[in-house]
C-alpha cells in the first residue's frame, strides 16, 4: 500500500448501491481543485452546499450535498471533500469516472484513509483497531467495546503507562550518568521503583481479563449428540431459518455446519456436527471425528438428547462447559414446563417450547464470559503479546540483583513495547495486515 501523501486518492465511502444516499470522499493536496471543478466552488468550510455536479465537458452528473473539511482538522489530517450524491449504480460511476479523469487523483486502496489519519496523527494504532471493529461488529455488545477503543480508551491508558516508565526510567538514567553530582543523591532511582510496580500490576490484571478477545471473536457453541437427536431441527430453531437440512434418515448431517447468530446482544456461532454413533461409512466416521475435535476446542457445548427416546448421553470433552438439551419435549407428556431430571432445559424444535429458555441460558453464559467492564481493553492477541512483552520487561527491571544498567536497558524495552502497541515506534511491517481488512472507502 503507498504510504505517500503527495497523491489525491477518492472512493465510495458509504455501502453498496443501489441506496437512498451514496458518499464519495476524496482526501490530498488537490481537493480544492476538485470542488472548484466538480461543484463550481469551494464550500465554506463544514458547512453543507447543495451544488449541480459535472462532468468535465460540463453535462451534469447530479444535484447533491457538498462538504469541505480543511486540514489539519479533518479524518485524514489533509483537506477532505464528501459529495453526498444519490446512490444508483449510474450516478456513482459517473461520479467516481469524473474523478478518476482528473489530473493527480486515484482511487484508495483498502483503508488508505484511516493509514492517512495514523500517520498524520490522528489516530494511534488502538483506535484505528477500533475504528476496524466498529465497521465489523455485528451485535450491540461487539458496537459498545469497539467505540470504546475507538475513542481511544487503551490510547489513554498505554500513554499513561509509557509516562510513568518515562519519568522512572529518567530518574534511573539520573543516577547513573550524575552519579558524581551533589545534587543528583545516589538512591534517587529508588524512587522510580514503586511507580514502575504498580504500572506492571495494572498491566497484570489486564492480562488477566480475557473478555475483549472473547467478546471480539464470539463464543464457538458445538452441538454434540446421537444420530436424530434434533441437533439440526435446533440449529434451525435458534437462528429461526433453514441453515441445516433436516431429515428422518439417520446420519443426514455428515459435516460442520456453522451460523453466526446475535444472542443476547452477544456473538455466537453455532456449529452443527454429525450424529454420534458407531459406522462403517469412512465419510460419516470422518464427520464423527470432526464433530469431536471441534467440541474439544469449542467455548460450550449443547449436549442434547431425545426426550422421547433416550439413550446413553454424548461423552463431553474435558474442560468444555455444557448445557444439556433435552429434545422433542413436545412427544413426552408431562413435566409442567421444567427440565427432566439430568437436563438443563428441554426443548422442541417444532413447536418452540424451551427455546427462549435456551437462548437465555445462552445470553446469561456470554454476559459471564464475554460481558466487558469499563476497564477492558484487551481485543486482539496483538494486544496481548505487546502488554506481555511490556509486563516481563518491567519483571526484570525490577530484579534487584541486576546492575542498574541492565535494569534502566529493560524500561527501555518496556517503553519500546509500549511504543509498538501504539504505533510510535518500530511498526511499519505491522501496518499492512492492520489495515488490509478495512473496506474500500475506510
Amino acid at each position: 500500500m503507498a504510504t505517500g501523501n503527495r497523491e489525491t486518492i477518492f472512493a465510495l465511502s458509504s455501502g453498496p448501491p443501489p441506496s437512498g444516499v451514496a458518499i464519495v470522499r476524496v482526501s490530498g493536496p488537490a481537493v480544492r481543485d476538485v470542488l472548484a471543478a466538480v461543484a463550481g466552488a469551494v464550500p465554506a468550510p463544514r458547512v453543507v452546499r447543495l451544488a449541480t455536479l459535472r462532468n468535465g465537458a460540463g453535462d451534469e452528473i447530479d444535484r447533491g450535498l457538498v462538504l469541505f473539511f480543511p486540514g489539519p482538522a479533518s479524518f485524514t489530517g489533509e483537506d477532505v471533500a464528501e459529495f453526498q450524491v444519490h446512490g444508483g449504480r449510474a450516478v456513482i460511476a459517473a461520479m467516481l469516472a469524473r474523478l478518476a479523469a482528473m489530473p493527480g487523483l486515484r482511487p484508495a486502496e483498502a483503508g488508505e484513509f484511516s493509514r492517512r489519519a495514523f500517520a498524520a496523527g490522528r489516530m494511534d494504532l488502538t483506535e484505528v483497531e477500533g475504528l476496524a471493529d466498529l465497521v465489523h461488529a455485528e451485535t450491540e455488545a461487539q458496537r459498545r467495546q469497539a467505540v470504546r477503543q475507538a475513542g481511544g480508551a487503551f490510547r489513554a491508558a498505554a500513554e499513561a503507562w509509557r509516562t510513568r516508565l518515562v519519568r522512572a526510567r529518567a530518574m534511573v538514567e539520573a543516577e547513573l550518568d550524575f552519579a558524581d553530582e551533589e545534587d543528583v543523591p545516589g538512591s534517587v532511582s529508588d524512587r522510580a521503583w514503586g511507580d514502575v510496580r504498580a504500572a506492571m500490576a495494572e498491566i497484570g490484571r489486564h492480562l488477566r481479563d480475557d473478555r475483549g478477545e472473547r467478546l471480539r471473536d464470539g463464543a464457538e457453541v458445538v452441538l454434540l449428540g446421537p444420530v436424530n437427536a434434533g441437533k439440526s431441527s435446533l440449529v434451525n430453531a435458534l437462528a429461526r431459518r433453514d441453515v441445516a437440512i433436516v431429515s428422518a434418515e439417520a446420519g443426514t448431517t455428515r459435516d460442520l455446519i456453522e451460523v453466526r447468530l446475535d444472542i443476547g446482544g452477544y456473538p455466537f456461532t453455532l456449529v452443527d456436527t454429525a450424529g454420534l454413533r458407531e459406522t462403517s461409512g469412512a465419510v460419516e466416521r470422518e464427520g464423527v471425528r470432526r464433530a469431536r475435535s471441534r467440541a474439544e476446542g469449542a467455548d460450550l457445548v449443547l449436549s442434547l438428547s431425545d426426550l422421547a427416546d433416550p439413550g446413553p448421553a454424548a461423552a463431553l470433552p474435558p474442560g468444555v462447559p455444557s448445557i444439556r438439551v433435552g429434545t422433542k419435549a413436545d412427544l413426552v407428556a408431562g413435566g409442567e414446563g421444567r427440565p427432566p431430571a439430568g437436563f438443563d432445559v428441554a426443548v422442541s424444535s417444532r413447536t418452540g417450547e424451551g427455546v427462549d429458555e435456551l437462548l437465555g441460558l445462552l445470553a446469561a453464559f456470554a454476559r459471564d464470559r464475554m460481558a466487558p467492564g469499563e476497564s477492558t481493553l484487551i481485543t486482539r492477541a496483538r494486544h496481548r503479546a505487546a502488554l506481555t512483552a511490556v509486563r516481563d520487561a518491567l519483571a526484570a527491571a525490577l530484579a534487584e540483583t541486576l546492575p542498574l544498567e541492565l535494569r534502566a536497558e529493560e524500561l527501555r524495552h518496556a517503553t519500546d513495547a509500549l511504543g509498538r502497541l501504539t504505533g510510535r515506534v518500530d511498526v511499519e511491517d505491522l501496518l499492512d495486515v492492520i489495515f488490509r481488512d478495512f473496506c474500500i472507502g475506510k
